[in-house]
């Protein structure tokens, strides 16, 4: 493995998925920490993909995960409503190909029916209880939207918004600058 002491230490990223009541929201905060200083409070970190019917959101290395997304897009087209296809065959090629095994990131996808964590080691992971995070912050978030998914009145936006604030509070990697995409 290469040395990267040379690297700034990259830190941050909150990625919240939330499937609840017929709506999927996938939510991601705005901070990129380099070290202890914060150089971007405005980041967006989630994305529409294939006309709006899938999100994703990243975290890790940004150019990174663009290029990941570029692919993923690419498998969107080849399998087309058939998002799990897509992110299996992501999958595969980022453990075999050479060039994107490299790559440090990782997404959260999801459509109107799912939410799947793509990782550069092979993973498709459906999560259990419709909720799925990623990031520094990710496991304040996800412990909070299950705390909050079960609660009555409540919507998968509502859960989202509050799991992260919740994150914020409690990750310095986190602000509340928040981009969210519901379906």
């Amino acid at each position: 493995m290469a040395d990267n002491s040379s690297f700034p230490d990259w830190h941050g990223t909150t990625i919240l998925a939330v499937r609840k009541g017929g709506k999927t929201v996938v939510a991601g905060d705005g901070q990129v920490s380099m070290g202890p200083t914060i150089v971007k409070g405005t980041a967006k970190k989630v994305r529409t993909l294939a006309g709006g019917r899938v999100i994703a959101g990243f975290a890790g290395s940004t150019a990174d995960a663009f290029t990941l997304i570029e692919r993923l897009e690419a498998k969107l087209e080849q399998y087309p409503e058939q998002l799990a296809r897509a992110c299996v065959d992501l999958a595969k090629d980022w453990r075999t190909d050479r060039y994107l095994r490299r790559l440090e990131a990782m997404l959260i996808v999801a459509d109107k029916d799912q939410i799947l964590t793509v990782t550069g080691v092979g993973d498709v992971l459906e999560p259990e209880h419709g909720v799925a995070a990623i990031g520094s912050g990710g496991n304040y978030a996800l412990a909070a939207a299950r705390a909050l998914v079960d609660v009555e009145g409540l919507d998968a936006e509502e859960v989202a918004r509050k799991a992260m604030a919740i994150a914020a509070d409690i990750c310095v990697y986190t602000n509340g600058s928040l981009t969210v995409e519901v379906l």
